[in-house]
């Protein structure tokens, strides 16, 4: 956890660095927590855990390329282990690519709708070293990726200046996310971000 806080720190930095200047650019840190529904079909003795709860760390960056359409990356990270089954701990990443759609409500007030396409790791943590791996090495995790579906949409309030919050909610859809017994996940959240450039809240 503690290399993968530097390098986002890392990464926030350079592109902070690279786009300054940039006239289009959002720069947002957030927080959020996963839901998932309950499967009501299940007949198998065993039934997966679902995937939800937790606190989630994560950050993004939208570019604005048009009068009412960006371009936004993100992604997002359990803070603290889970424990898979009661006993396995573990950590989920989520992350996505978007193209989105944004208007103005109001003077300070914006909506952003988005759909993408990404992925969720989960990281499966093991008591030991493994030191068994082709490349050599040892490793205290095994980790397992699936493609994702991404829809999201969030309120924009520009509470100061270039500064805004902005509460959101997102719905992933995960194909074969056979260790969790949905394929269905949101993530409901608030971000914390800056827009550079001109007067983000004049309306066009």
């Amino acid at each position: 956890m503690t290399r993968f806080a530097s390098v986002a720190a890392l990464f926030s930095l350079l592109v902070c660095a690279v786009f300054a200047h940039a006239q289009k650019l959002d720069l947002a840190v957030n927080g959020s927590t996963l839901w998932s529904p309950k499967n009501t079909t299940a007949s198998v003795g065993f039934l997966p855990p679902p995937l939800k709860g937790g606190t989630f760390v994560g950050g993004s960056a939208q570019y604005k390329w048009h009068q009412h359409l960006s371009f936004n990356v993100e992604g997002s990270v359990r803070y603290h282990q889970g424990i898979y089954n009661g006993f396995q701990p573990y950590r989920p990443i989520l992350y996505d690519a978007n193209a989105v759609y944004a208007t103005q409500f109001a003077r300070k007030v914006r909506g952003d709708f988005m759909a993408g396409i990404g992925g969720e790791t989960l990281l499966f943590y093991y008591p030991y070293s493994y030191c068994g791996i082709p490349s050599g090495g040892c490793r205290t995790y095994i980790d397992r990726t699936h493609f994702l579906v991404h829809l999201g949409a969030g309120l924009r309030y520009y509470v100061w200046r270039n500064i805004f919050l902005r509460p959101e909610v997102h719905w992933y859809f995960v194909p074969n996310n056979y260790e969790f017994h949905s394929d269905n996940v949101f993530r409901l959240g608030a971000s914390l971000g800056y827009t550079f450039g001109s007067k983000p809240h004049k309306t066009p």
